[in-house]
Parts: structure tokens; sequence; C-alpha cells
């Protein structure tokens, strides 16, 4: 393998607030039975999927570099994928679903550079390189696909979560790095599994993250193209599952027509789904999406997109119609008899921005404490400030460095020395700032003279609300870095002497030098030491093919028949590997 490393501009290109999830992929982490079980579930998908996946998983494995018998290389991969517009980094498991949507609509795919045990061979519910890799990274090679799944991180990065969102996301994290840590208890992930499933079964209204989470489930990870009747293989978690990838065909899994309905169909993690969902062709998938994006707060605002905002309790986005954004974690709104918003504010930090660019002198260092503001159209004045002249702000008495008084239809009241106004590119005023200012509505005083300088937010409705900032550049820690770290255990010198023996079976196949002597040798320390162990016994009958000696060859698969006796759970994995040698 090339060692070398390969940069890749698209990774450059990250804002920092994406970049403090990146973590060095260590290959020298990679033991010798990693790579066997990378290799067992490789060649087993390839010989499987080559029937049932979608034209494009063959092709996209040359087109991504990803070899069959040896876990990927990130820099070769981005190598790679540089020639197909996209690139992958290495991630510590699940990271905040808006994180990871946003790395899509940079075209990065995000691979947990971490691999599945041994025991959780077939499937894990953490994200693993086998996943990432060998699911996702071939079908990107489709440019219809490519594209579906950037937009989609485009939209899914704007959806807007709800505490419930953070804690199932954190429930998830943390059961996912308990499963595959080897010194968990069997009652830590009983723990684990109970949260989860107590999560998931409460009845909590479906955010728009929880929607979007949905339809990528169902699509990028579980998705079938082609008809209800015969469907074919695309979805990341069917293709890194040799045992879902095979259930799935079979008629106990439900096959459904892929509509927006889909967004309302939640799903077990922990569990095969009961039914999947096919879309006729990948252009079909980028008309839902657009779909469920036309019922967004990101494109209806108003005061429900402003409510769910408040309810998120993370930094958000709402855009007025004059293009003025602004960005922080709001916590009220005042809204009239026809339920239009009136009134918002933020609390800590916040950024004003027009077109994702901060405004200058209103970054978060200018807004520490907050912003607040009143919106909509003026008392008995048919035309709304955003649309005044230079000669219609004078006719209403709007000088710089003049007091003055008006009212708002709602009733609120804003009264202080107007000392200037920012415009925007077509040059109709955004923002007014006041000095020495009071704002009032009915017997409650929204803001104060002591207060500091009062920037008036110029608009009379708001037409977006979005997770995130407007300017990605106005908060340092935009996403939250999980406590909940995976787990490294300490290897016992049992587990490294099993992983000698596995890396000499692999050595005597790189180099084409079987020994039976060491092959009798090995297979003798292993039934000795290691007598659950299954995997490395195929690999040194795949090795005694080739020699005379059938009685090494008849031990071994007596071997095999008494694993698959004493251990009946793992037997139909000992007939998928005897019979990729045949």
């Amino acid at each position: 393998m090339d060692a070398k490393i390969e940069t890749n501009p698209l990774i450059d290109r990250l804002p920092p607030h994406l970049k403090q999830f990146i973590k060095p992929q260590d290959y020298t982490d990679y033991s010798p039975i990693n790579q066997a079980v990378w290799r067992f579930v490789m060649r087993k998908n390839v010989s499987y999927l080559s029937k049932v996946a979608h034209e494009s998983y063959s092709r996209g494995l040359e087109m991504t570099g990803i070899d069959i018998d040896t876990i990927p290389s990130m820099y070769g991969m981005n190598r790679i994928l540089k020639s197909i517009g996209w690139a992958a980094v290495a991630v510590d498991g699940f990271i905040p679903p808006n994180a990871f949507m946003e790395f899509q609509a940079y075209k990065v795919l995000v691979i947990a550079s971490d691999i599945r045990q041994l025991e959780n061979i077939e499937y894990t519910p953490a994200p693993d390189i086998i996943h990432e890799a060998a699911g996702h990274a071939p079908i990107i090679a489709n440019p219809d696909y490519a594209e579906y799944l950037r937009r989609f991180g485009e939209i899914g990065a704007k959806a807007i979560l709800s505490s419930h969102d953070n804690d199932m996301y954190e429930a998830v994290r943390n059961l996912s790095i308990l499963k595959e840590a080897a010194s968990s208890s069997e009652k830590e992930i009983t723990n684990a599994e109970n949260l989860v499933n107590e999560l998931q079964n409460k009845e909590v209204p479906l955010s728009e993250m929880a929607q979007i989470r949905n339809l990528h489930w169902w699509t990028v990870e579980y998705g079938m193209i082609g008809t209800v009747e015969n469907p074919k293989i695309y979805g990341a978690g069917l293709l890194s599952s040799i045992g879902e990838s095979e259930w799935c065909m079979t008629n106990e899994v439900k096959k459904l027509p892929y509509d927006v309905k889909t967004a309302t169909q939640d799903f077990d993690i922990t569990k095969p789904q009961p039914q999947l969902y096919v879309t006729p062709d990948f252009a079909y998938l980028m008309e839902v999406l657009e779909e469920f994006a036309g019922t967004m707060a990101l494109r209806k605002g108003g005061w429900r997109g402003l409510q769910k905002l408040i309810d998120s309790k993370k930094i958000g986005t709402i855009e007025l119609n004059t293009g003025l954004e602004i960005s922080g974690v709001f916590t009220e709104i005042i809204k009239d008899e026809d339920n239009k918003v009136v009134f918002f504010k933020t609390e800590g930090p916040t950024a004003l921005a027009n077109r994702e660019q901060e405004l200058i002198g209103h970054g978060i260092e200018n807004h520490i404490h907050g912003f607040s503001s009143p919106i909509g159209r003026l008392k008995g004045i048919n035309l709304a400030i955003e649309d005044m002249g230079p000669r219609d702000l004078q006719a209403y008495n709007f000088y710089d460095g003049k007091r003055i008084s008006f009212e708002y239809e709602s009733g609120i009241i804003v009264e202080g020395l107007n000392v200037t106004g920012i415009r925007n590119i077509h040059g109709k005023l955004i923002l007014i700032q006041f000095e020495d200012c009071t704002v009032t509505y009915k017997d409650q005083i929204l803001f104060k003279p002591e207060y500091g300088t009062f920037d008036l937010a110029v608009g009379s409705s708001i037409v977006s609300a979005y997770a995130g900032s407007a300017d990605f550049r106005s908060f340092d820690n935009l996403y939250h870095v999980s406590d909940t770290k995976t787990v490294k255990v300490k290897k016992s010198t049992q587990i490294i002497a099993l992983e000698d023996l596995y890396h000499s079976v692999r050595e005597m196949r790189d180099q084409n030098s079987f020994s039976e002597e060491k092959g009798i040798s090995i297979y003798n320390t292993l039934t000795t030491n290691y007598k659950s162990d299954w995997l490395l016994t195929i690999e040194l009958f795949e090795l005694a093919l080739n020699t005379n000696n059938s009685d090494f060859k008849t031990t071994l698969l007596d071997g095999l028949k008494t694993l698959k006796n004493k251990r009946s759970e793992i037997a139909h994995l000992i007939d998928s590997g005897m019979s990729l040698l045949n």
C-alpha cells in the first residue's frame, strides 16, 4: 500500500467548525485480525453484491481505489476520490447530524476509521470503515447519486433539531461505542440499548432533522433502486452488511415505493429493517428531497420556523424579507393576533449578516449578550421602512442625528436618537442604529437606554429559518464535540498472540509461501488456546487448498464442522467463507 500522504483541496477548504471533527487515520492501529475481517466481508460482499447491487457498485469499487484484500488508506482514497470531485476524512464514530450533513454538502465523505470486531462481523450499529468506505464510497462514482448526496447534505445541514434529537444522538453514539469496545460489560450494553429504545419509543413530534434523518436512512443507508418486484441495492447499510444484504432480498422484507411520506417512517438502529423503499432511479431521489425541502422552515420561515429554533436551543438563523440574517440562540417571540412575528430575541453571542457575509461591526463580539428587535409595518404608514427611499425617510423624520419616535402596527413603540443605517447591495435599509433608545410593548419594556446601542432590524417578515449560522465564520464552535469518546482497550497478551497467528497466515498468503509445517503449528496453537475462533481456520484452509496433504485439509474441515455444531450462530458465516473458496 502507498503510505504517501496525498492532500485533497476539498479538505483544505473545509471550515474550522468541521475540521475539529477530523482525526488522523493511524493505519498501524489496524491489527491482522481487523485486516482479516475486512477481507472476509469484502470478498463475501463483492461475490454476492455483483448479482444484487446497483451496477454502480462494482464499477465504483474500482474507481474509488478500494482494495478487497486490504483496509483502505484515507490518503490513497483521497488521491483517487479527487478525480471524481470528492474527498474523505476520518472521524471518531458518530458526529452531530448537522455536521455530518454539512460535510456531504462540501462533497466530503465522513469515514469512521475504526473497524468492527470479529464478533460483529455481520452488522454493527457503530459507523466503521467497512460501512463508510465499502458502503458509501463506491456509489458516489455515479454522478446522479453523488449530486443527490451533495444536495442532501446542503439541505440537511439546515434542518432544525429538537432537544430530543440531541439526546438520541448522544445515546446512539454511546451504544455504538460500547458495542465495539471489547471491555464493555453486558450490563453496560443492555443499559445503553434500553436508553436508545426508550428514546425511540418516546412520543414526540418529529423535528425537521428527525425527518431528514429518516429520508437519509431509507435512501443513503438502506435504499433500493429499480422496481418493487426486482429491486437492486444501493444503500451503504445494506452494501456493508453481509447479513442484511442477503436478508433484504427475501420476501420477509417488504418492498415499498419510495416517496416523501417516508420522512415520517421511523427506524430502529438496533434491529434489521422490516421494510425497505425502492426508488425508480437516482433522479427521483432528488425530486422527493426537493418536495420535502419545500415543507422546511428553511423555505417557509414564519413564526413556526422561529419557534422551532427556540425549541432547539441551538444556534440557528432567521432571514428577514430584506435579506438581513440574524444568527444566535433564539429565546423569545411575540406574535400578533394573526400569528405574525412582531418581535424576537436571542441570548448570548449573536451575529448579523447579509447574503451569508457577516456585517462589519456586527459579529458576536458586538452582540455578546444577544440581540432583539421588533419587525413588521409601521402604524399609519403604507410604505414599509425597507421600501423607503431617501426622500421617504426624510418625510417620515428618519434623519441621522435626530430623535424619533414611531409605532408598529403591533403596538411596539421605538423612541431614540437615530444614528445611522446599513443598506444591502440593492441600496435598501436593513439595519438602523439608535442611541438612548427605549422599546416598549404594552406595559413591557423590551429595551432600555442602559442596555447600550439599539440596532433595529429592518423587515416585515421572516422568510427563512434554519439551523446553523448564516456566515460559518461568525462562531468558533458551531457544533459541540461529544464528550463520549471511543474506547481503545489495552490488548491482553493472549490477544496479541492471536494477532501474531493471523499475521503469520497473512504473510504466507501475501508472499505465496505457504508451509504445511507452519500451517499445522498455527492450527494446533489455535485449537489449544483459541477454541472459538473460526476465521483463521478458513484462511488456513484457503492456503492448504493447493497442497497435496489431504490429512491437514481434513483436519481443518473437521475443526470447522465442530465449530458449527458448538456455535450454531456462526455456522452460516463458516458456510459463506467456505463457499468463497469453491
